[in-house]
């Protein structure tokens, strides 16, 4: 091979591997739009299924092929975004985003980029809080329009005038579905509580279940607490959310007495918070998620629906 074939061919390879790692970025952007891995995973095969669909020549005349994959990847969320609204309206029960593992490849932001804008930066967004199970709710009131512009500009760091070439909008309007986003936050959650503080209220509820301590339980959940099960209509779950901290108590204790003694409670992390996984005779049946505040648990979100199980029982 000739010094200029092997520099054509090093050139390839760079581009091919700066392509590729764009995929774990890609991947954490689409689960925050679609609060869906298996929806995110999709959405980013269908943007590189574009990318490798053009020709060389157009791809080497594309500036910037990261901001090129964003702004498809976006594109292609938007698109499901409208469609899950569909496909949730007919959903069995209640829906609660698919809960994650304990890993880093999904927090994961803008590379090159502090995330910082001095217009507003103590609204930021930090990439931890916004894999929250309680963030992911939030998110789900918002319209797709509002849910892309606050997640690109507040949790990634883009600029408005960026955000308008993605979407199609003008910079102006893409600050104000931002702003409406915000307040949206500020006004349906209360600020997050340090990561230890979460943990060792999760570890007091879950001994306080394994001794099926309903006393203890009602200590530990604030009065006006709720608990949203998810089953998808593939498992047998409650189709209302459980409110009140003395039935939620009741409610779970009633289920460790079901399960026979075949029921295992086990700490882990959940979507980057404090949360618990269910055993059944050694199968993962349900995960956990929690948000507190004022020292008491006020929400817990408990995914029973196998599909959204996966990431969980995966080899």
């Amino acid at each position: 091979m000739t010094d200029h074939a092997a520099s054509r061919h090093d050139e390839s390879d760079a581009g091919l591997g700066a392509i590729i790692s764009e995929r774990r970025r890609l991947i954490g952007l689409a689960y925050r739009l679609l609060g869906s891995l298996a929806e995110a995973e999709d959405a980013v095969q269908e943007t590189y299924t574009r990318w490798y669909a053009m020709s060389r020549q157009r791809q080497d005349a594309i500036d910037s092929p990261g901001a090129w994959l964003t702004t498809v990847a976006t594109r292609v969320c938007l698109d499901l975004l409208g469609s899950a609204r569909v496909r949730r309206e007919r959903y069995v029960g209640e829906w609660i985003p698919e809960p994650l593992p304990e890993r880093t490849d999904w927090i994961s932001g803008r590379p090159g980029t502090a995330a910082t804008d001095p217009a507003d930066p103590a609204d930021r967004v930090t990439l931890d809080e916004s894999v929250s199970m309680a963030f992911l709710v939030v998110l789900e009131s918002m319209t797709p329009a509002q849910r892309v512009a606050f997640i690109l500009h507040d949790v990634f760091g883009f600029s408005f005038a960026e955000i308008a070439v993605i979407t199609g909008r003008t910079p102006a309007a893409c600050r104000e579905l931002a702003s409406s986003a915000r307040r949206r936050v500020r006004t349906s959650r209360p600020p997050e509580v340090p990561a230890a503080h979460q943990a060792g209220l999760v570890a007091d509820f879950k001994r306080a279940w394994d001794a099926q301590d309903i006393n203890a339980l009602v200590g530990l959940l604030a009065p006006g607490a709720t608990f949203t099960v998810d089953g998808g209509g593939v498992v047998a779950a409650a189709l209302h959310p459980i409110e009140g901290g003395e039935g939620i108590a009741r409610y779970l204790a009633d289920l460790a007495v079901r399960a026979s003694g075949g029921l295992m409670v086990l700490e882990r992390t959940v979507n980057g918070r404090a949360g618990l996984v269910i055993e059944h005779e050694g199968v993962i049946v349900a995960v956990y998620a929690f948000d507190v505040a004022d020292d008491r648990i006020t929400r817990i979100w408990a995914v029973r629906n196998p599909d959204k199980l996966h990431p969980w029982t995966a080899g």
